[in-house]
């Protein structure tokens, strides 16, 4: 029976992170469908693509409470640590692969299920697990984000920032082990998510967010190479 009822967390969990909140944001301030933006992600960073900074932090903000909650619904119903660690797991699952969010084609078919990248969930869901990974994560992954300004980067530095601070933690006692192969599974769930976008990084053509240092650089050095032409034609 308690099985179950853990199964049934586990459920709740995927369904909260199913919430498609970038979706709802950036509706309700610019009347976009986000899909229909870029990537077609309902994440922070494609919410901010399509509706401006507040948009993609008010995103990243509800994604990450999803993780977290998930965490401290579980915490709440069961005392099997193993499910506190799961269910954050599903609520990324649900957060990439939203149930509210099916992709048909042309012909109406069903196709797959849409949704995000997960890292705003998997820094909630570290969140949940200790709430002080939030003070140590969210300002390395601000500063890998405005800094590189490559999103599937960031998304895949969070989940490696949690499963180095939970080992750190663990091996001073801190926490169980377990709690380090939530920081293992975000990290696959990330890059499986993000599959596309890492074969364009090593391409060299995935995109850069202009509000980063690495795009201010790449939009003064392209405005360089375009004055170039006209100095050498007046010369």
């Amino acid at each position: 029976m308690q099985t179950v009822f853990d199964i049934g967390i586990i459920l709740l969990a995927y369904l909260l992170g199913a919430i498609p909140f970038g979706l709802l944001v950036v509706k309700l301030k610019t009347g976009k469908d986000v899909r229909e933006v870029e990537s077609g992600r309902t994440g922070g960073t494609n919410a901010m693509r399509a509706a401006g900074f507040w948009a993609g932090l008010i995103t990243a903000i509800l994604d990450i409470l999803k993780g977290a909650g998930s965490v401290w619904l579980a915490a709440w119903l069961t005392p099997d640590h193993w499910v506190h660690v799961i269910a954050p797991l599903a609520a990324i699952i649900g957060h990439n692969y939203s149930i509210f969010l099916p992709v048909r084609d042309e012909n109406g078919r069903f196709v797959r299920l849409g949704g995000g990248a997960g890292g705003a969930p998997s820094v909630g869901g570290a969140m949940g697990l200790w709430t002080g990974s939030i003070l140590i994560i969210f300002p390395l992954g601000a500063l890998t984000f405005f800094s590189l300004g490559i999103a599937s980067v960031t998304t895949m530095a969070v989940a490696f920032f949690a499963t180095i601070i939970f080992a750190v933690r663990a091996s001073q006692g801190l926490m169980p082990w377990i709690d380090v192969w939530y920081g293992v599974g975000a990290m696959v769930l990330l890059a499986w998510a993000l599959r596309p976008n890492l074969k364009k990084l090593l391409e060299g053509n995935e995109r850069v967010v202009k509000y980063s240092l690495n795009g201010w650089l790449r939009t003064r050095k392209e405005r360089k190479a375009a004055l170039k032409p006209t100095q050498n034609t007046h010369t």
